[in-house]
């Protein structure tokens, strides 16, 4: 008891994700982007919460989307075909509820530099959503970038390129800038 009171403040967050985290647990998930009933799929070790015959997302917990994000890891390859209704419409501008964390509402944010494919992230539970077809979308932008890696084409990024313009330039002029 001693060590819960030493805690203070961050023991009572840290209570409130997980009381969150397991009340959405056992009332089951809806679906963030058409309210259906999420379903507990099993893909390999992994159990995943898909949107079967809605919209056709699917749910992350933390650290579950790296273990199918990529083309060579099979269990993904199930995620990519999940049963759809195609009269389902989704407001892709619409603010979405985390469907484990009551009240918290997703971060839509680039997955990667790339900046191809926009995704959900809980800031609470580290969880992601991802709406039909995401999936497959990272796992080719991830295969590109190991392809582009193999065959020696590093990526540059603009500040990158500003800093070698300007050793460039201070060479020139001896250090001294005007």
């Amino acid at each position: 008891m001693k060590y819960q009171a030493s805690l203070g403040p961050q023991w009572v967050k840290i209570n409130v994700a997980v009381k969150r985290y397991f009340d959405a647990k056992l009332k089951g998930m809806k679906c963030p982007a058409c309210f259906n009933e999420l379903t507990q799929t099993q893909v390999g070790s992994l159990v995943v919460d898909v949107c079967e015959g809605g919209c056709g997302g699917v749910w992350f917990d933390a650290f579950e989307l790296q273990r199918v994000d990529e083309e060579t890891e099979a269990a993904g390859a199930h995620l990519l075909n999940i049963r759809r209704d195609e009269r389902v419409q989704v407001d892709v501008a619409r603010k979405r509820e985390c469907p484990r964390c009551a009240g918290v509402k997703l971060k839509r944010h680039f997955f990667s530099a790339r900046r191809k494919v926009e995704v959900d992230e809980c800031p609470n539970c580290g969880g992601y959503w991802l709406d039909a077809g995401e999936l497959a979308q990272i796992r080719l932008e991830k295969s590109e970038s190991a392809l582009d890696a193999k065959a020696g084409r590093a990526t540059v990024s603009s500040e990158v390129i500003r800093y070698l313009y300007r050793l460039q330039a201070d060479s020139r002029t001896g250090g001294h800038r005007h």
